[in-house]
């Protein structure tokens, strides 16, 4: 979590706190050195796995009728356009039946517009007559084309079409297929079910990428910006945010942060419940100790007095306190602005006893 800059006490040189090597030791004074920091990770926040929106499809019966029979299950992996289930629908034999009528008729009429064409060109019928013969063939052509969109859209392909305007043999099963590969997620049905059209039978979705969405506080999302990394630290999976929502939920006054996850995907679920921790980008320290950049610290050695924070810096014969500013406050580290550099030893063992003897010697 983003921790606000702290004030610092008046600049003026803090008293050496005399050690030796074996009073070091004595105390349990263990020291490390300050790491640069380039990004500092927030407080962790409960998120949840999704499925990307765009990997989802539903698929659902195109007609009336009954389950005849589920060929996959809740799962399962399947391919794009394999079959997931056959459906028994009276109803696609009437739309069948309908399409076989039209065809027949719309032969009919182009065996007619021919006759007129020739009977006319021969001089033997008027004008009028080719004319009325053109536009029953086309009213016809027109009613065809739509029954077979209706086949289209109740399941059939369109090499089953053209075999059933050869072989005028009907069917009631229906194949439904999926439009999309990936996983069934959930199967919505069961076999001898009566569906409606368009009723849910299977839910597939596309696993990689995946989403994890959190909510996090308005007072916390300084730096927090499209792009910026998120970490899963109970799965080692980073991810990128690629949403940073504008409304407050009422419900925990948190905003909505979406991060996409590519790589490790496979690694998580649809609908599981992780935590997520935020990365906010930190001016890092210079290795030459050059200004004041950001270093993380182990928390432990981290002290705060009189509304400050400090650090306690190794010296020749013995440690100094430092003035610090608390960047942001992560789950084992905190984040510190500071003048350190890569070659400096801090410590972070037995900082309660330096603390005690700075401020005995200090007269605090």
């Amino acid at each position: 979590m983003q921790a606000p800059a702290q004030a610092q006490p008046q600049e003026r040189a803090q008293p050496l706190i005399p050690l030796n090597t074996e009073e070091q030791h004595a105390f349990g004074i263990e020291v490390a050195a300050p790491v640069p920091a380039r990004a500092s990770l927030s407080r962790r926040y409960p998120g949840q796995v999704a499925v990307p929106n765009r990997q989802l499809r539903v698929v659902a019966a195109p007609q009336a009728g009954v389950v005849e029979t589920l060929l996959v299950a809740e799962g399962e992996r399947v391919a794009p356009d394999q079959v997931l289930a056959r459906l028994a629908s009276p109803e696609l034999v009437e739309a069948q039946s309908n399409y076989l009528e039209a065809v027949t008729r719309l032969e009919l009429a182009d065996s007619e517009l021919q006759r007129e064409r020739m009977l006319h060109s021969e001089g033997i019928t008027a004008e009028r007559r080719l004319i009325e013969a053109q536009s029953r063939q086309r009213e016809l052509a027109t009613l065809a084309d739509q029954r077979r969109q209706r086949l289209v859209l109740a399941g059939l392909r369109p090499a089953a079409i053209d075999e059933l305007a050869k072989s005028h043999r009907l069917s009631s099963t229906l194949a439904v297929r999926t439009p999309i590969g990936g996983v069934v997620l959930e199967q919505m049905v069961d076999t001898g079910q009566s569906v409606a059209a368009s009723a849910p039978l299977y839910r597939i979705g596309e696993l990689a990428p995946l989403w994890v969405e959190a909510h996090v506080p308005v007072d916390a999302l300084a730096g927090v910006e499209a792009g910026g990394l998120v970490r899963l630290p109970e799965l080692g999976v980073d991810g990128r945010i690629i949403t940073v929502g504008r409304l407050v939920h009422p419900e925990d006054q948190g905003v909505l942060v979406r991060a996409e996850i590519t790589d490790g995907a496979d690694a998580l679920r649809p609908g599981q419940f992780t935590v997520v921790q935020l990365s906010t980008g930190a001016e890092p320290g210079a290795a030459d100790g050059a200004g004041s950049g950001s270093w993380r610290l182990p928390s432990a050695a981290v002290v705060r007095q009189a509304g400050a924070t400090y650090c306690f810096l190794q010296v020749e014969g013995g440690f100094r306190a430092v003035p610090v500013t608390v960047v942001a406050e992560e789950d084992q580290s905190t984040v510190v602005r500071g003048p350190f550099t890569a070659s400096d030893r801090v410590a972070v063992g037995g900082v309660a006893a330096l603390k005690a003897a700075w401020l005995a010697g200090d007269g605090a």
